[in-house]
């Protein structure tokens, strides 16, 4: 054999050893990331011959598989997708999203937790079930949450949390969508038309606004201001400068809502600042506390941490860093670059609500096998401690003091025959548009069953206007449950 031939021979052994590696590596290593990829369908429509699992709100089947006639395949069924849809997802032969999709292994039965069950129903000849998921979601509390934002003819989300478990009591987005118009197994072209239409729509209607989108909190994030000065020596009655108009170290002018006046221009308490929303004193506080303190309190209210799954993926929140003392007094009142869920923003009202703990969110209360035996409990987890009792109980009696203080800015919160504890927030999203409207509340103060936050997307109004009725019609739903 010459030398050209030997040559030409060994470059091909080669290929074809690099040819069985690759196809080793595809499928002894990358075999499980590629079955559950996300552009991966084939993932969903196999399993569309197999009974899913169905998903429970308040004792009621809201989403589940009935067997199509004449055919193999099952469809899935959605019970008020309007106003669960973004809850729990949508299961299409083309993909999953929400719960269908974060607990796509348990729905379909193929978690390792059911392998037994599954392996029962092969020798007795049963198809393998998925387990069922019980949510947390309290059926009044949603209601009032979609009703309130409906009324607004807005734009927003809201969210209420058990502040003691974590438990998500309600979850709303609007605008909303029914997840069975683009879960059709029989009519392909319906359900890319619907896809389609959704996806094209302005309003975003799948988007998961609770959960998926940021927002200028505004002054609702006064509160992470107050419990960072308070964790650093501060007491309510300590005072900052307040004037009509701030100017800020950096260049630029700050002035309070309106244009008004905190104190009648001399410094305010830390106190008054939150009941009043004042946000020259505020800011003032976050240049005197400074970046690194002001980050350090936020990330333990959960901001700058990404990666939390409830069990569906939430949007990280974030704290701005590399600040210089303009931008820094900004982020003392929820401006410049602070971004937030609804959600978190939750989170904050519940940390307080709790003592200072933040508890990790859940939606799941119980997943549980065809026979109805327990696989997994959700709730009870600390995700982190914010501040301390003490500081806890200063910044409930501050947030007391928004709703029933003489300079009261969310008294529209105020529940008859108990105390409630709230901040109200407009972010200012931009020259020429109209202001975001916030409240993040709880009640009864004294003893903490919820915690709610509501943003009302260019609302051009206040918080304590458009957005605190709404935290009130849902605190009262959950209380009166």
């Amino acid at each position: 054999m010459n030398k050209p031939i030997r040559r030409l021979a060994v470059f091909a052994m080669a290929l074809f050893g690099v040819l069985l590696l690759n196809v080793t590596y595809i499928q002894a290593i990358q075999a499980e990331d590629l079955q559950t990829h996300p552009f991966n369908a084939r993932q969903f429509a196999d399993r569309m011959v197999q009974p899913r699992g169905p998903i429970i709100i308040g004792g009621e089947k809201v989403a589940y598989s009935k067997k199509i006639k004449n055919d193999d395949k099952y469809q899935r069924h959605y019970e008020n997708g309007q106003n669960y849809g973004h809850v729990t997802g949508a299961f299409t032969p083309i993909g999953a999203t929400g719960l269908e999709k974060a607990d796509n292994a348990l729905l379909n039965g193929s978690d390792d937790r059911l392998v037994v069950r599954n392996f029962l129903d092969m020798l007795t000849g049963k198809e393998q079930q998925g387990a069922s998921l019980e949510l947390t979601i309290q059926p009044k509390a949603q209601q009032a949450a979609i009703d309130g934002l409906g009324a607004t003819g807005k734009r927003g989300a809201a969210v209420a949390l058990d502040p003691t478990t974590g438990a998500v009591l309600a979850s709303a987005s609007l605008p909303s969508y029914d997840p069975s118009d683009i879960s059709s197994v029989t009519n392909d072209k319906e359900r890319a038309a619907n896809f389609e239409r959704l996806e094209k729509d302005e309003s975003r209607p799948m988007v998961n606004r609770a959960f998926s989108e940021t927002y200028f909190p505004g002054s609702t994030f006064k509160i992470v201001t107050a419990a960072a000065a308070l964790e650093n020596g501060a007491s309510p009655d300590s005072t900052q400068e307040a004037p009509d108009e701030l100017t800020l170290p950096q260049g630029g002018t700050l002035p309070n809502a309106g244009g008004g006046s905190c104190n009648g221009g001399s410094p305010d308490t830390l106190s008054h600042s939150i009941e009043m929303s004042c946000n020259t004193s505020m800011a003032n506080w976050a240049i005197s506390l400074g970046e690194g303190k002001m980050e350090e309190q936020a990330k333990k209210f959960g901001f700058n941490t990404p990666g939390l799954k409830i069990p569906t993926d939430i949007a990280t929140s974030k704290y701005p860093t590399g600040l210089n003392g303009s931008q820094l007094g900004q982020t003392g009142i929820g401006q410049f670059d602070v971004r937030a869920t609804p959600l978190q923003m939750a989170m904050v009202a519940g940390a307080v609500a709790n003592g200072g703990d933040v508890m990790k969110p859940y939606l799941v209360e119980e997943a549980k096998a065809p026979d109805l035996s327990r696989i997994e409990k959700g709730g009870g987890e600390t995700l982190t401690s914010a501040v301390s009792s003490g500081t806890a109980d200063s910044l409930k009696e501050m947030m007391i003091g928004v709703t029933e203080g003489a300079d009261a800015s969310g008294p529209n919160a105020k529940i008859p025959g108990m105390q409630v504890a709230g901040k109200t927030g407009t972010a200012e999203t931009g020259e020429g548009a109209n202001s975001h409207n916030w409240f993040i509340s709880f009640a009864p103060a004294d003893d903490p069953q919820v915690a709610v936050a509501v943003v009302v997307e260019n609302g051009n109004a206040s918080g304590g206007e458009v957005a605190a009725p709404i935290a009130k019609s849902m605190m009262e739903a959950v209380i009166t449950q």
